[in-house]
């Protein structure tokens, strides 16, 4: 009888193990999730940054991104999974790409970050700019 109370007793445990090991694993995955949406975030503000400053010129916010792609509407990064810029084995890109304005002189980008190995987007904006014009030029 003792010896059934206390098998008993390891099975309650051993369930009880189970269940906190899946909340541990499932509370890693989502720790991580928050990670790469806080990173996401941060990169995407300092394209909106660069973009901003470059007062739309693409070339020039490259430069400042260090993007591997770019032209004279879009430019694209490519990053690792540790987020260094990736030479090699790309997971997550960031992308700026101008948008159509119908107000002259205001200049608009969209900025996003993908995982490109979940195919999910982590992280979108807007950018927005005063154009500079030198009038009678």
């Amino acid at each position: 009888m003792v010896l059934m109370e206390q098998m008993v007793m390891l099975l309650v445990f051993a369930l009880a193990a189970a269940l906190c090991m899946q909340a541990f694993v499932k509370s890693d995955q989502l720790s991580q999730q928050i990670v790469d949406r806080d990173q996401a975030v941060s990169l995407c503000q300092n394209a909106a940054e660069a973009i901003r400053a470059s007062k739309g010129d693409f070339a020039q916010a490259a430069k400042l991104l260090g993007a591997d792609t770019y032209d004279s509407d879009s430019l694209m990064v490519d990053y690792a999974k540790d987020w260094t810029p990736a030479e090699d084995t790309m997971r997550y890109t960031l992308g700026v790409t101008r948008l159509e304005e119908d107000q002259p002189g205001l200049g608009r980008a969209a900025v996003w970050l993908r995982d490109e190995q979940e195919e999910t987007e982590l992280f979108r904006l807007e950018a927005a700019w005063q154009e500079v014009s030198i009038h009678g030029s």
